[in-house]
């Protein structure tokens, strides 16, 4: 199974269940995310698909 192209997992559903999105990640959220893994940050954007 390719990680890019698969998904699997348990869903369960409730009737009073609220769902939300998560917006583009931020320049900021990449750079701080470089640097806790320690790498450059054209390595992280790379990691990401930005």
């Amino acid at each position: 199974m390719l990680l890019t192209a698969a998904v699997s997992g348990f869903y369960f559903s409730h009737p009073e269940s609220r769902y939300f999105g998560v917006g583009k990640v931020t320049l900021d959220q990449v750079e701080d995310y470089a640097k806790r893994r320690g790498v450059s940050l054209a390595q992280a954007e790379r990691d990401l698909v930005m």
